[in-house]
Parts: C-alpha cells; sequence; structure tokens
C-alpha cells in the first residue's frame, strides 16, 4: 500500500504563490508515476500536473498551468512538490495527489491512479 499525505493549501490572494507538499510512504517512491488533481465544487476530478521517471525525470501539466505551476520530486525524502504561482480564482479547488505503480507513463484520468491522498484546499480570493 502507497500512504500519500498532503500539506501546503491555503487562503491567497490572486497574483500569490503556494506550494503543496506529498509525502508518501509504503512504496519505492522512484518507481511511482506521481500526479496532482483538482476538484472544484461541483465539478468532476480534473489532471493538473504529472511526474515519472523514465531515464529522465518527465513533467506534464494540463494547458491551463502550463507557465505558472511546476511539479517536481525530491527521491530522498520521497516527496513530491507543486509549486503554483500567479494563482487566479479559477485555481480554487482541492488538489489531491495520486500514485500510479504500475503505469509506464503519466495519464490524465484519474481511475489509472491506485493511491490518492486525502485532499488539501486551494482557495484563491479576488
Amino acid at each position: 500500500q502507497v500512504q500519500l499525505v498532503e500539506s501546503g493549501g491555503g487562503l491567497v490572494q490572486a497574483g500569490d504563490s503556494l506550494r503543496l507538499s506529498c509525502a508518501t510512504s509504503g512504496y519505492t517512491f522512484g518507481s511511482l508515476i506521481m500526479g496532482w488533481f483538482r476538484q472544484a465544487p461541483g465539478k468532476g476530478r480534473e489532471f493538473v500536473a504529472a511526474t515519472w521517471f523514465n531515464g529522465d525525470t518527465i513533467t506534464r501539466y494540463t494547458d491551463s498551468v502550463k507557465g505558472r505551476f511546476t511539479i517536481s520530486r525530491d527521491n530522498a525524502k520521497s516527496t513530491v512538490y507543486l509549486q503554483m504561482n500567479s494563482l487566479k480564482p479559477e485555481d480554487t479547488a482541492v488538489y489531491y495527489c495520486a500514485a500510479d505503480r504500475s503505469g509506464i507513463e503519466a495519464t490524465s484520468t484519474p481511475r489509472s491512479y491506485e493511491f490518492w491522498g486525502q485532499g488539501t484546499q486551494v482557495t484563491v480570493s479576488s
């Protein structure tokens, strides 16, 4: 089993920055595909970013966050981060960390990820 614990959410103003962290345990972190998803009230769970290792560290982002968000991983700490800059009110959501231990590359489909954190609220005021 993979355990995931997110932290770092909060209430900020538009244009501010936040960094989310997701600490993992229970599996070899370096082999995990790690993703961040978000879910706004009344909406489905949306892919935000993912990172995995395939000789090199690869990252993938949804278009709406490209250039503003950065996903990174620290294998020594078994932790994945989501640095969020230039936040907008439309980024308001519960953000979830997710792990896929069997895939070859990241997908944007929530059902591809076997393990999920409890979520952390990010609220961006205008």
